[in-house]
């Protein structure tokens, strides 16, 4: 099976329609899931703990 298959017949063989109507049902689901939630890290170092403040900070 090829790395980028999502969908395997099983059986005889799908027509057009069939594959439009599996589409379809696919699209529908995954519009009905919740879009995951992004979390932006992007001012915070990822080498660092969470609780890191440097010897310098103010915030000491």
């Amino acid at each position: 099976m090829n790395a980028n298959t999502v969908v395997r017949i099983e059986r005889g063989e799908a027509g057009p329609e069939e594959l439009a109507a599996l589409a379809t049902v696919l699209l529908v689901c995954a519009a009905a899931q919740p879009a995951p939630a992004v979390k932006d890290d992007r001012s915070k170092a990822g080498w660092r703990p969470p609780d890191h403040q440097a010897p310098n900070s103010w915030q000491s």
